[in-house]
């Protein structure tokens, strides 16, 4: 038998019992035959306490000592979950990320992984222990310092393992039982999805679905690793993310249905987590909007939506509007406002009572009259558009925030992704 990787999320994980459950559950496994790795989150809401506690100490707490404080979160749960274990008669090791062979990049709060090296962990393998690893959290390449991967890390932890260690599945356990074509707590008919596409679930991970961190599906993708996303709280058969749906639907081998074609729309995603920053009279001449978007990734600022309007004839100026994580836009402020000398832009607006609301499917590509439908189905629900955004397999409109949940049940509706009864239970409360 190969080496099966497992995540579990603060909500599997919220208080002494969830802990035995999950160490029961890991068991199960290790009893089949497989080698057990563990990549563990904090305690229910144990992060948000500490960054609370951050904010109520310093209003600009250093980011090393950030990091310093939020992986102690992990640390715990690593611990309890192997001292569970170890009272259902087996053997566990934990280890923080750095002790694992988690190597990132310097940035703290938001580092990236560069690299793995696991020979603890596959050294404690070799001696008949499952593995418990603290997830959000590694060890900087250059500078030694501890670093932390942003939210949703553990997800992208677990992967990088499984790669690391060639597993056969990596299973992501949340609060759910899988994927669904939307968020069940905006639409309560959503269906879950039994497979799903690497490229689909990297535009749904991108798009706000909070249900995979986008990173973890992009490391999935490069090196193959099947991913099974499952709820902690039941037995039931979860999503499968893979290359290749009907070439691999599960380890179990395909079936009848999976040689039929893939539904053209794999769901609607929305995300209320951004802000859209509006640069207002820029000279249209060569080189400005490259002066704006360096000074933008020099402040390490990740963005989404770009729209630039044309430009008026009488004057020469364009807008340029863009999409960012909201928690970024102050940052984002400030850095265009140290080049507005030199850029020569008239002012800037910010708006962070948005939403982007984003139709997600492969067979988008052969099958026209799909943005002709989806915007019918906004203009009947009377949703208006704010910008629009589009990939080969991805729709995305910008609306008021309040009319988020209005779009995802009007799309959904519109595309027949209800189900006949209702699938989604939300166990933990937190859908991670």
């Amino acid at each position: 038998m190969g080496i099966v990787v497992q995540k579990y999320g603060g909500s599997s994980l919220a208080d002494a019992d969830a802990i035995k459950r999950v160490a029961r559950r890991i068991v199960e496994v290790k009893k089949s035959g497989h080698d057990v790795v563990v990549a563990v989150s904090a305690m229910g809401d144990t992060t948000d306490d500490l960054y609370d506690l951050a904010n109520g100490v310093s209003p600009l707490p250093p980011a090393r000592e950030m990091d310093m404080l939020l992986t102690a979160g992990e640390r715990i749960s690593m611990a309890l979950v192997a001292m569970a274990i170890s009272d259902l008669g087996y053997t566990a090791r934990s280890f923080t990320g750095s002790q694992a062979g988690v190597i990132t990049d310097s940035v703290h709060g938001k580092a990236k992984i560069i690299d793995i090296t696991p020979g603890r962990i596959t050294q404690a393998i070799g001696e008949g222990h499952i593995v418990i690893v603290a997830g959000f959290q590694g060890v900087s390449a250059d500078t030694k310092e501890i670093t932390t991967l942003g939210r949703g890390g553990t997800d992208t932890t677990a992967v990088a393992l499984a790669a690391a260690l060639e597993a056969d599945v990596c299973e992501i356990y949340t609060d759910v039982d899988g994927v669904f074509t939307a968020d069940p707590r905006i639409v309560p008919s959503a269906r879950k999805l039994d497979k799903v596409s690497y490229e689909e679930m990297l535009e749904l991970a991108a798009c706000g679905a909070k249900i995979l961190h986008l990173r973890c599906v992009e490391y999935g993708r490069r090196y193959g690793i099947p991913i099974h996303v499952r709820s902690s709280f039941s037995q039931l058969e979860g999503t499968w993310v893979v290359n290749d749906p009907r070439a691999h639907p599960s380890l179990s081998g395909p079936t009848e249905e999976d040689t039929m074609e893939q539904p053209i729309i794999a769901g609607v995603a929305h995300d209320r987590s951004e802000a859209k920053i509006t640069v207002v009279g820029v000279p249209d001449k060569v080189g400005e909007a490259a002066r704006i978007f360096e000074a933008l990734a020099d402040a390490q600022i990740n963005l989404d939506m770009i729209v630039q309007n044309v430009s008026a004839a009488a004057t020469s100026l364009t807008d340029i509007s863009f999409t960012l994580p909201r928690t970024d836009g102050q940052v984002a402020m400030t850095a265009l406002a140290r080049i507005q000398a030199e850029v020569g832009y008239d002012k800037l607006l910010y708006d962070d009572k948005i939403g982007k609301v984003s139709l997600i499917g492969a067979g988008m590509r052969s099958h026209p009259g799909i943005t002709s439908k989806f915007f019918a189905a906004l203009a009947s629900a009377g949703v208006n558009i704010g910008m629009i955004s589009t990939s080969e397999i991805r729709i995305s409109v910008v609306v008021d925030e309040n009319a988020v949940d209005d779009a995802v049940r009007a799309t959904h509706t519109a595309f027949d992704l209800d189900a006949d009864e209702v699938e989604a239970v939300v166990y933990g409360g937190t859908g991670r």
